[in-house]
């Protein structure tokens, strides 16, 4: 028999509906609800409610609506989020939130343990611990479904000491003189010193924190696109409805005196005592039962995308579907919870970690309904407010709780998150952070088009559009190109079809290496490939269809070649980069040495305009500087200026100064005047590993491969754009 005709799955009701009722209404119901009436009042106590389930029902609503529209794997949240914002996120969440589970299951413990204690007060806490945890360890080994079959018998026993609960009222003398707003006595473990709304709530808030017991079920859910939805929702309203109704129950039974001072009024002054008791051991059991059945199922999760050690030990399943390697990890874990045998200090921790998750919950659903991908179509849509009180609701009330564990949360949260980006996982599935990250670009360019509908000079880096025939023109120029990109540079390289197919095919095949090994650094980098029986012509379609692109290249970049078999058409380039406004650079290897040490940089500057000064305009020497001043950061190298007297608006040595003062040049810079009648021989005398010229449009190509063989060293001859300034 096929393995998977074994696996157990289930409906709405066993597999989410139960584990998540049964969450909810937990001990606090039993135990704290009545003392948070005694101190905030009817009303205070409904408002705290609503606050409370106004948080824990968007976070249902948003994870309904996003569950809607995905396949959502196993591992609840985790699968969730990972879908959408990618592994690493989903796991920086997703450990936390299983350690968080199987924890909870050693405070579900301790929580039964104190009540059987009231009827066996002779036995010792450890054995019970130990008793309690085998109990819960056998039910859940038996099987999931052993597990949801026991839920049930809880239910019932629950349903039934709430019954008896409201029982109470017919035979006890109800006090009518409520208190619609109280004055927050506190607690006998502070001597009733006084409370506060906001802390009373944050006693009470974990009540309505088990939205998640059903989601975690996720990969054993029949059909959990509508399971989760409807029994988690149903589930909090129904849950919701009844802590409302209890809230005028325990002001009928008892005065607000009685209500902070006992916290076993709602047993003491039930219609049958007995059966309410066993509902407080049965919601601790059922609580520690749903974390100990779904922490593994996190744990599973996380086994089968690789994100944590020994993954393949993890990601197995026995023949019923069963994750019988997590469930042992867990209970390991639970061992350990129960040897600190006092969980107060890390109790907090734990929470922060459930509200991080459901934060995270609500932050995809704001995300996706924000950017309205087409994507994104839920059979069940909420407004957008929904997601945003979750996700605003759930940070605040991290930091209500506790401020210094909330940051100490966030933290590690970040520390898992950099530990899974060096990991390098790989998503079999893939994720949707690539159409998020576009449709955000998309956003910021409209609104950047709408701003400034020409791209600003502070912002401008270099973006180059670098045409090749054949794999040795990169070769030859790789260094360079790299050391003038990086590191918030991009690149696009335009393959232009070659009359020798045998090299075109091997250019063709040797781009996406070279594409590989500049993203390793993370430099933006693509290709296209470009047919025409034209080089320049083509160069020209490419250059005028970019023009339409907000995001498009600023600089054309070539490479001489000693052949000099396009010369010509560099030159037809030039002039169509000039009439579409593209900057050019032109690098003209001194083929003896190529950039040599790479260090010393020359850069000469001529033709300033006669009002630099006052307009900030270096004319066509702008682009040269900013070129020269990026390969001087990335060589770490140094940079000679020579400014050309060939005006008045640049002889002195005070312009020396304010040029000095305006580029912002590195502190060493040597900037010295020199003469045009002199520049020849300064070129043959001058020991550099480059120099950086403008690019005049009386010079040819030979013209420039002059310049490099008379100087014996590489050059590189720059043509502004006019979208850049060096002087900002």
């Amino acid at each position: 028999m096929d393995k998977t005709n074994e696996i157990k799955k289930f409906g709405m009701m066993a597999g989410v509906f139960t584990p998540t009722f049964l969450t909810v209404l937990g001990v606090i119901m039993y135990i704290r609800h009545p003392w948070v009436v005694g101190n905030a009042g009817v009303m205070g106590a409904l408002l705290i409610i609503v606050v409370a389930v106004s948080i824990t029902l968007s976070t249902a609503l948003s994870l309904s609506s996003i569950t809607t529209n995905i396949r959502i794997g196993s591992g609840g949240a985790f699968s969730l989020i990972s879908q959408s914002l990618g592994l690493e996120i989903g796991g920086a969440i997703g450990i936390p939130f299983f350690f968080s589970q199987a924890i909870a299951v050693a405070m579900y413990i301790f929580g039964f343990r104190e009540g059987l204690q009231s009827i066996l007060p002779e036995f010792s806490p450890l054995l019970l611990d130990i008793f309690v945890f085998i109990l819960v360890m056998a039910i859940a080994f038996i099987s999931t479904s052993f597990a949801f079959k026991i839920q049930y018998v809880i239910m019932a026993i629950i349903i039934l000491s709430i019954a008896s609960i409201v029982g109470g009222l017919f035979i006890t003398e109800l006090n009518y003189d409520f208190v619609w707003f109280g004055d927050y006595p506190g607690s006998k473990e502070n001597n009733f010193e006084g409370s506060s709304f906001w802390l009373v709530f944050a006693v009470f808030f974990p009540a309505v924190t088990g939205v998640m017991a059903g989601a975690n079920m996720s990969g054993d859910l029949e059909n959990p696109r509508k399971s989760i939805p409807r029994g988690t929702i149903t589930a909090v309203i129904i849950s919701t409805l009844v802590y409302m109704a209890l809230v005028f129950v325990a002001a009928l039974l008892a005065t607000p005196k009685e209500l902070v001072e006992n916290y076993n009024v709602f047993i003491d002054k039930s219609y049958y005592a007995p059966i309410v008791l066993a509902g407080l051991l049965g919601a601790t059991l059922s609580s520690a039962l749903g974390s100990f059945v779904g922490a593994p199922r996190i744990l599973l999760a996380l086994g089968e995308k690789r994100i944590l050690p020994k993954s393949e030990f993890l990601s197995k399943t026995n023949k019923k579907g069963e994750p019988f390697n997590a469930m042992i990890i867990t209970a390991v874990i639970v061992l350990v919870g129960l040897s600190l045998r006092d969980l107060n200090t890390i109790a907090p921790l734990i929470t922060m970690f459930f509200m991080i998750t459901y934060a995270m919950v609500n932050v995809v659903a704001l995300i996706e309904q924000s950017l309205s991908l087409p994507s994104f179509r839920p059979t069940l849509k909420i407004p957008i407010a929904v997601p945003l009180i979750g996700a605003f609701g759930s940070l605040t009330v991290m930091f209500i709780i506790n401020a210094a564990i909330a940051l100490a949360s966030l933290i590690l949260i970040v520390f898992f998150y950099y530990y899974l980006v060096k990991k390098k996982l790989k998503s079999d599935a893939g994720d949707s952070r690539s159409g998020l990250f576009t449709a955000l670009a998309a956003w910021a360019t409209k609104k950047t088009t709408e701003l400034s509908p020409t791209r600003e000079v502070r912002s401008w880096r270099p973006d180059l559009l670098i045409p090749v025939t054949a794999p040795k023109e990169i070769r030859r120029s790789f260094k360079l190109i790299e050391s003038i990109v990086a590191p918030k540079g991009s690149i696009k390289f335009l393959a232009v079809s070659n009359l020798n197919k045998d090299i075109e095919d091997k250019l063709i095949n040797f781009l996406p290496e070279v594409i590989r090994r500049l993203k390793s650094k993370n430099i933006a980098t693509s290709y296209t490939y470009v047919s025409g029986n034209d080089f320049a012509e083509s160069i020209k379609i490419s250059m005028q269809s970019l023009n339409a692109a907000f995001f498009k290249p600023n600089t054309v970049f070539l490479s001489v070649s000693g052949d000099g078999r396009f010369n010509e058409s560099y030159m037809n380039i030039i002039e169509i980069a000039r009439q579409n406004r593209y900057g050019v650079l032109l690098y003209v290897p001194f083929e003896n040495v190529g950039l040599s040490l790479e260090k010393d940089i020359t850069l000469w500057l001529k033709d300033f305009s006669p009002a630099w000064k006052t307009n900030y305009d270096l004319s066509n020497n702008d682009l040269s500087v900013l070129i020269a001043l990026l390969l001087q950061k990335n060589w770490d190298g140094n940079i000679s200026v020579r400014l050309a007297r060939d005006n008045q608006s640049n002889s002195s040595e005070k312009d020396i100064s304010v040029l000095n003062d305006l580029v912002r040049f590195p502190i060493h810079t040597k900037i010295e005047h020199y003469s045009l009648h002199d520049e020849l021989e300064l070129l043959t005398t001058n020991r550099t590993d480059l120099n950086i010229l403008p690019l005049r449009p009386d010079l040819s190509i030979e013209d420039m491969i002059k310049v490099a063989e008379f100087s014996r060293t590489s050059a590189i001859f720059c043509m502004d754009s006019f979208s850049e300034n060096a002087l900002v």
